[in-house]
């Protein structure tokens, strides 16, 4: 039976503009596949996607769930389109607040929005619960982007007795150009759910920035792939000194070394 990856993404190839991280978000699932592994894949419905040229439309089975964040009320809607490259669908996390009225995670005026610490603890929950309605159980979720950086925390903590991923391990996939602000002022507020509370964060600064989201990652992670040739040394310095599983940047042949790194995490 073909193991079961799922891609949690930040950015994929072509629904947002080409970069280096929307290029393995779209690459890394093709390979997979041609590896013979099963996959579902995630991302943000950021709101520069074009959902006419992009053919997402609203899955109503998997919609209308209301997350709490702060206190909050959040509606969570799922939109799912066909990606080519590699026979699969994608599936899309959105909100209006979150993701629908606005860009990617920087403003016009390219100044990263003063909450995307809470936009990524929305899209981590709200695809954790997504997958636990599809019945989908994976084997390993690999995690791309600061907005998946809670995504192996609470996998390890709040969802750990969850069937769906009590076996489950997780890679966190490295990228540099992280951004120079705090995540969200309320972060150690929002991060709350279930067991978990801010005391998670007790070790980092009181101001989370883009690099302690890495970290929190790696922390929580059970293993770690550096994507770039080109992240922040204070990140790549913890990977190293989390003795966990790490696969050094393999340039652009990632399809063979990605896939022994996974079997390698599951044997």
């Amino acid at each position: 039976m073909a193991k079961k990856i799922l891609f949690i993404n930040q950015e994929i190839s072509p629904y947002v503009p080409e970069s280096e991280m929307s290029s393995i978000g779209k690459l890394a699932p093709q390979k997979t596949v041609e590896k013979g592994f099963e996959i579902r894949t995630f991302m943000p419905k950021w709101g520069n996607i074009n959902e006419r040229r992009g053919q997402l439309h609203e899955v109503i089975r998997l919609s209308g769930m209301i997350l709490i964040i702060n206190e909050t009320d959040h509606p969570l809607i799922i939109k799912v389109a066909s990606m080519p490259s590699c026979r699969t669908q994608v599936y899309f996390i959105d909100n209006d607040d979150y993701f629908t009225k606005r860009q990617m995670g920087v403003d016009d005026k390219g100044v990263p929005y003063t909450d995307n610490g809470e936009r990524a603890i929305f899209f981590a929950r709200g695809v954790l619960e997504t997958v636990k309605k599809l019945r989908w159980v994976p084997d390993i979720i690999v995690c791309q982007g600061w907005m998946t950086a809670v995504i192996p925390l609470y996998v390890k903590t709040a969802y750990s007795e969850e069937p769906s991923f009590a076996s489950t391990k997780v890679i966190t996939t490295l990228f540099g150009n992280l951004y120079d602000a705090i995540v969200c002022d309320d972060f150690r507020d929002c991060i709350a759910f279930r067991d978990v509370d801010g005391s998670v964060l007790d070790n980092y600064p009181e101001n989370i920035g883009y690099d302690d989201l890495a970290k929190l990652a790696i922390q929580y992670s059970d293993g770690i792939i550096e994507a770039s040739p080109e992240i922040d040394a204070s990140v790549v310095e913890f990977a190293q000194n989390s003795g966990k599983p790490l696969l050094k940047y393999p340039g652009d042949d990632l399809g063979q070394a990605y896939a022994d790194f996974y079997n390698a995490l599951l044997d």
